[in-house]
């Protein structure tokens, strides 16, 4: 093991996160969700490693403004088992979306990042609201690059 990972490797316990802020009004919920999964991981830094926890807090607004592309609006379904016989539920993009926009993108973030250990880690670090108002405005946040 060379001396800097053994060095990034002691100081993992002092990782510095970040605050982003995104506005989902308009936005495409593809492209939206790829850019929120390597920030959840940290992909953008130099001292990104896989196997480690290094990624920001990341904050989405207006979820209920979220935008798709083509028919999926109408086609799109969401499914999901109870694990019960006939237990199998589906829902529409449309029905998903009047009833609790964040679902969306949560499950769009959630397939877009590692299915391991960190998983939940990182998505415990996602904070979504369906309005403008959010409850971490104390917060430092970094603006985005993009």
């Amino acid at each position: 093991m060379t001396k800097e990972l053994k060095e990034l490797k002691k100081k993992e316990e002092y990782t510095d996160r970040k605050w982003r802020l995104y506005d989902a009004d308009g936005k495409i919920l593809g492209r939206l969700a790829t850019d929120i999964a390597d920030h959840l991981r940290g992909k953008y830094q130099p001292t990104y490693v896989p196997y480690k926890d290094t990624g920001d807090v990341v904050v989405v607004i207006n979820t209920d403004k979220i935008k798709v592309t083509g028919n999926k609006e109408t086609k799109k379904i969401y499914r999901w088992h109870s694990w019960f016989p006939g237990g199998l539920t589906e829902k529409k993009f449309e029905e998903v979306l009047a009833k609790d926009s964040r679902v969306i993108l949560e499950e769009a973030v959630y397939g877009m990042i590692p299915h391991n250990r960190l998983r939940r880690k990182m998505m415990a670090r996602l904070k979504l609201y369906p309005g403008t108002e959010h409850k971490h405005g104390a917060a430092p946040f970094e603006p985005l690059v993009k």
